[in-house]
């Protein structure tokens, strides 16, 4: 059976990693990955009833991150309907190359830690397409927003999917994420771009006229800071009330949606349609989400099935110091997706061993939220 398993969840990710190659997208691969894994474990198990009870309470934990996921999605996907992020992108109006690249990865830095890296990253990188003629100034700029949203995601509990993972879980809480991972973000982002810096000179060529936006400025502008508001209102609703961090991002989706509907009340159904949370529902990248489950269904097998804490056995027996293996683990990031790395680890070392906000898992947020960057 553990050889089975293995051998499946060794294949489904090395067909993740091929997926450009191989032209089957992820979120394919993980779902079917996650049932294999589990169809093996429960019919070489004569518990059956036992195996199911164990399926039913991973379930359960791993949802509160989707719901998470879902909820930060259909906000983000309101704000930028009503162009939201034009707030930001208006406020930018130098076209000195050096101030501009400073100005925008510092901007995306700062939005990708209410925002996931992602949408950051298409949201920076739209901006610059429009502000740069040149390729090489654009392969430059697209590199140093990647690198300053990757960096803005690590230091809070919202800002990349896998220290929402950690925070969720309960390995690290928001207070300490932030104030033991900011400063060493900061040095990832300003290091590179006293790099890039000396490789960029003059003034930029407006390629391309920026378009106005349909959105009535006063509509936009509320939609935007309520949004972020209530993103940034998650780890302080958590914080009063003890609940999971789910129900506060659903919550602040509970609270836009009547916002939004108070704004456009006034209009004809056709008109409300492409601003509408229904429309938002619609657009969010659910196979994303699919394929965070199709992951953690597939680790949460491993780690019923103890296959998890076997691996640890060996890695605890082989490298004596955590801190090299979460280095480790930060590079290989950089090449295989951090969410199932990140969910093997709290699947390996429980907080028995290493509690909440432990140098372990502080580490591992960080590692894992900046080595995509190499």
């Amino acid at each position: 059976m553990t050889t089975a398993i293995i051998l499946i969840f060794c294949v489904g990710y090395c067909l993740i990693a091929c997926e450009h190659w191989i032209k089957i997208n992820k979120t394919a691969t993980a779902l079917l990955t996650g049932i294999f894994c589990w169809t093996i474990y429960i019919i070489a198990s004569p518990d059956k009833k036992e195996i199911y009870r164990q399926l039913i309470d991973h379930t359960g934990d791993f949802s509160g991150i989707l719901f998470f996921l879902m909820g930060a999605m259909t906000i983000v996907e309101l704000i930028s309907s009503h162009d939201g992020f034009k707030v930001i992108t208006d406020a930018i109006t130098t076209r000195k190359k050096r101030a501009l690249l400073w100005i925008i990865s510092i901007v995306a830095f700062f939005l990708s830690s209410v925002l996931d890296n992602l949408t950051t990253t298409i949201v920076m990188v739209s901006l610059a397409s429009k502000l740069l003629q040149e390729k090489n100034d654009r392969m430059l700029f697209a590199g140093m927003i990647v690198i300053a949203a990757n960096a803005g995601g690590a230091w809070t509990p919202i800002g990349d999917v896998t220290t929402t993972m950690l925070w969720i879980g309960g390995n690290i809480s928001s207070t300490a994420v932030l104030y033991r991972t900011f400063l060493p973000s900061i040095f990832c982002i300003v290091v590179p771009l006293i790099l890039c810096t000396f490789s960029i000179h003059g003034s930029v060529v407006v390629s391309a006229p920026i378009a106005g936006s349909a959105v009535p400025r006063v509509k936009r502008n509320i939609v935007f800071f309520f949004g972020i508001g209530m993103l940034l209102f998650v780890p302080v609703f958590k914080a009063i009330t003890h609940l999971p961090p789910f129900m506060g991002i659903l919550f602040g989706v509970g609270v836009l949606w009547v916002v939004v509907e108070l704004l456009h009340r006034g209009e004809t159904n056709e008109v409300r349609h492409p601003f509408s949370v229904t429309t938002a529902l619609r657009n969010i990248d659910l196979p994303s989400v699919m394929f965070f489950l199709g992951i953690l269904v597939a680790i949460s097998a491993l780690e019923s099935s103890r296959i998890l804490i076997g691996f640890a056995t060996i890695i605890d027996n082989h490298i004596q110091s955590r801190n090299l293996v979460v280095l480790i683990t930060g590079f290989i990031s950089s090449v295989i997706d951090n969410v199932p790395l990140v969910a093997a680890f709290m699947g390996m070392y429980d907080l028995t061993r290493f509690p909440m906000d432990h140098d372990f898992w502080i580490f591992l947020a960080y590692c894992a939220g900046t080595g995509g960057s190499i």
